[in-house]
């Protein structure tokens, strides 16, 4: 029986071997190492299992809008520590990443060492964060209005929300998720309504407030 569970979230398999070698050497043999792609894969992961000790999060993954899987995963799964990890390494970013409520922040130009070192952190219930996430950096209200919203969104609910925003209507959404077109409608009514908008165009305007690159 593995002593820790672990799940790497990234698109970039370069990538994802490299943190499957710092998290191996770092942990030794007890730990099972689960890697995802994309936002849909990690939450059919985590529907099938909700007790990972950690994951392991790429900022810019497909099916995310920015922080959106961060928010996602703290609203659905708030026992699972996330770890940011991200070639994007300004001082907004890494705030946003704290704001949003991950546990730490790992640069993508980190060393093997610190890698380590973070995750046995987090693993260990702390935190570990880069110097750049106390720089002082304003995280509008909008953008924490838009976190509160997203994070009160079933699983199924923020994947409909996605759909919405790609421009999908409610039958060409209806048939991607194999469900009756009624089905998608009531949920376009629930997710409209826990996030405080009335149009697609605000629903998807707000998504935007949790883009990774602005500071603002």
């Amino acid at each position: 029986m593995a002593t820790y569970e672990i799940l790497i979230a990234d698109d970039h398999p370069l990538f994802r071997s490299a943190l499957r070698q710092a998290v191996t050497l770092g942990l030794g043999p007890d730990v099972r190492l689960v890697e995802v792609a994309s936002i849909a894969e990690l939450e059919t992961r985590l529907a099938e299992k909700s007790d990972w000790d950690l994951v392991l999060l790429d900022l810019n993954m497909p099916g995310a809008y920015g922080f959106s899987g961060l928010v996602l995963l703290r609203g659905q799964y708030p026992q699972i520590p996330v770890v940011m990890v991200s070639a994007q390494e300004e001082a907004a970013v890494v705030v946003k990443s704290r704001e949003f409520g991950a546990s730490g922040f790992i640069p993508k130009s980190s060393s093997l060492e610190v890698i380590q070192e973070a995750v046995k952190k987090v693993l260990d219930g702390d935190i570990w964060w880069p110097p750049q996430a106390f720089e002082k950096v304003d995280v509008s209200a909008e953008a924490k209005a838009a976190s509160e919203g997203l994070a009160s969104l079933t699983p199924q609910q923020f994947r409909v929300l996605t759909m919405v925003c790609e421009g999908l209507l409610n039958k060409q959404i209806a048939y991607e998720l194999n469900v009756s077109e009624a089905t998608i409608k009531a949920h376009v009514t629930a997710i409209f309504r826990k996030l405080g908008v009335r149009t697609r165009t605000q629903a998807a305007l707000l998504l935007q407030q949790l883009e990774s690159v602005s500071a603002s």
